[in-house]
């Protein structure tokens, strides 16, 4: 992490919110949420894995889809919350190396949400060729693509920025370690960082992001071309809650990514960034046991295991 005569290192301050003013109703905040999004997560997971019913793609799609979440929340909202209680927020270079390779695991949700809609496509558009198009060897493979897209994402930028040299600035006005301000920090220019970061981006984000829209797109000519009310709800019905999920995703990060680099002010890049980073994974879970099939599930395995004599 040196270069020349650049002295190393050896630790970074992350402020984060630490000019927000009295930050023990914001530690208790971000706990409960975290905790929410943690139990929301694995209940989900765990229902899905025991009752038989939900043995379907779009519920294999989504354990390894929470799988990510939760690894992505464990990895930015513990050492926030310590951050915040901490009256010198430093992480060490391994730390920097550790979460931002992790949280670049968001990538892999952006294959996997890719995934989900091509279930749902394949469920409305192609109804007698769903069960052979979406068969278990296709859904291995979607989800195997998209951790392979989190991992070479990772792998790239974690590399190409710790070879960077930072000339003893190490103050990150940020609660966890982001590409952009780290990119800013680095001594030399970062037009060409900053360029291979939009390369990675359009095609590891907007690629995901347009084949989902296009699949949304042939199932909304499916809707309008349906004759019946009751038809029109029963496919939206389908497909509503990975709808609000893409929506708060790509919606919140693409907005976040976009002030970031429109150099915005600092505390409205952190509001959403915190959105996405642990307020949008607890809603998840709450928005997709809104589907009846969930929720009938639920209260069979409470009843089974709960309050069975």
């Amino acid at each position: 992490m040196a270069g020349g005569n650049v002295t190393a290192v050896t630790e970074f301050v992350l402020l984060g919110f630490s000019g927000s003013g009295s930050l023990g109703p914001s530690v208790l905040g971000v706990l409960l949420v975290y905790r929410v999004t943690l139990l929301g997560n694995s209940l989900i997971t765990l229902l899905t894995l025991a009752d038989a019913a939900l043995h379907l793609p779009m519920h294999f799609f989504l354990r390894h889809f929470y799988a990510v979440e939760l690894l992505y929340t464990k990895t930015i909202v513990p050492r926030m919350l310590a951050d915040l209680l901490s009256s010198s927020p430093t992480i060490p270079p391994t730390g920097c190396f550790t979460q931002l390779y992790f949280s670049l695991s968001v990538i892999a949700e952006c294959g996997l949400l890719t995934a989900m809609a091509s279930d749902r496509y394949a469920a409305v558009c192609q109804q007698l060729h769903h069960s052979t198009l979406m068969d278990q060897g296709a859904c291995v493979r979607m989800v195997g693509t998209s951790y392979h897209m989190g991992i070479i994402t990772g792998t790239i930028h974690s590399i190409f920025i710790f070879t960077l040299p930072f000339p003893g600035a190490n103050t990150i006005h940020h609660f966890l370690w982001d590409i952009l301000p780290v990119l800013r920090l680095a001594s030399l220019s970062t037009f060409w960082g900053e360029v291979g970061n939009l390369a990675l981006t359009i095609a590891f984000i907007l690629t995901p992001f347009s084949l989902t829209v296009a699949s949304y797109a042939c199932i909304l000519s499916i809707i309008l071309g349906v004759a019946t009310s009751q038809g029109r709800r029963k496919i939206f019905s389908t497909c509503s809650s990975h709808l609000l999920v893409v929506m708060f995703f790509f919606g919140t990060g693409t907005v976040a990514y976009m002030r970031s680099w429109a150099g915005s002010s600092q505390d409205g890049d952190q509001i959403l960034a915190l959105f996405y980073t642990a307020v949008t994974p607890m809603f998840n879970p709450l928005v997709y046991t809104l589907r009846s099939k969930e929720v009938t599930a639920m209260r069979q395995l409470v009843k089974r295991y709960v309050w069975s004599p």
